[in-house]
């Protein structure tokens, strides 16, 4: 991971602040939206402390080993939420190419294994193009005044059910372009880290 100074700088930035939103989405009042916020929190900031310039910090390989331990476990944990929910299978995605990231640096290689690099980045691309074509606003049908055609998929509810026209307006914190916005910055991150890799 340790990139050069500003790009790297830029996406410390950029992982640390996705970090804090998903922490302050844990305070939604919707359980399943809680935990999820939990687990991306840990990656939004285990992804900024694995892309710290070089320049900056050299860590001890220890802490490689550390973070291989701390992601395996997270990993091991979405392919137990897994079988309820087909969303945690990203997680579980996520988790595993920051341990296997993790373990390559604690290997002292710094360079992993070229198929599976592959395989992870065309993942995160795709999700990156998929995760970005969800923030596009549903068109407007009809005339001013006019309900959405996207009911909720993109802009309008919350995995809780609530939407802004249906008598609750859901807090920022659980607005779901927003986790969404995260969830595509998580991407990109992680397709620049394994871009170095």
């Amino acid at each position: 991971m340790h990139g050069p100074g500003s790009p790297g700088w830029l996406l410390v930035a950029l992982c640390a602040a996705t970090g804090a939103y998903c922490l302050l989405r844990m305070r939604s009042r919707v359980e399943e939206q809680r935990r999820t916020a939990g687990g991306e929190a840990l990656m939004g900031f285990g992804m900024a402390a694995m892309a710290v310039p070089a320049a900056v910090s050299t860590p001890p390989r220890w802490t490689w080993a550390v973070y291989t331990a701390v992601f395996g476990v997270a990993a091991l944990r979405a392919l137990w939420a897994a079988r309820t929910n087909a969303h945690h299978a990203h997680h579980l995605v996520g988790a595993f190419a920051m341990a296997y990231m993790a373990a390559v640096m604690a290997s002292g290689a710094h360079s992993g294994v070229p198929v599976l690099t592959g395989v992870l980045l065309v993942y995160f691309t795709v999700y990156v193009l998929w995760a970005g074509t969800r923030l596009v606003p549903a068109a407007v049908a009809g005339p001013a005044g006019g309900s959405s055609s996207g009911g909720g998929t993109a802009m309008g509810g919350t995995p809780g059910g609530s939407s802004a026209g249906g008598g609750r307006t859901p807090g920022w914190g659980d607005r779901l372009e927003l986790a969404q916005a995260c969830r595509l910055s998580m991407g990109i991150g992680m397709l620049a880290m394994l871009l170095t890799l």
